[in-house]
This record gives structure tokens, C-alpha cells and sequence, in this order.
């Protein structure tokens, strides 16, 4: 089901809702964008991954 906002999601959430909220957005599983984050993350040496996971905690608005 997607929506027309991107919104971290607070029931499908490990950490932060992050990748929940992008999966909801992007109609996708959100087992799936994890492993896409994690994969992506580690092929750019990892801390430009997590750099952008805090900078979407801290901008995406939560549900």
C-alpha cells in the first residue's frame, strides 16, 4: 500500500522505522529493503550508510 508521504513507520520498525516507512512508501517488503540497505551500506564502507540513516531518522517525519 503506498502512500503519498514518506513517513517513518512506527509498526514496522528495528530502530528507528526508517526502512519500514521507505518499504510502506515504495509498496515493497521491508525485509527486503533492509537487506538492500545493509548490502549498499557495506559496499560504501558502512559509515555513509549510517550517516544517511541518521540524517533520514532526523528528517522523515514519524506516522
Amino acid at each position: 500500500m503506498n502512500s503519498d508521504k514518506l513517513h517513518r513507520s512506527r509498526g514496522d520498525k528495528m530502530i528507528a522505522g526508517v526502512c519500514g516507512g521507505l518499504a510502506n512508501w515504495l509498496g515493497w517488503s521491508s525485509t527486503t529493503v533492509r537487506i538492500l540497505y545493509v548490502l549498499i551500506s557495506l559496499f560504501s564502507a558502512a559509515f555513509p550508510g549510517l550517516i544517511v540513516y541518521v540524517i533520514l531518522w532526523v528528517v522523515m517525519p514519524s506516522d
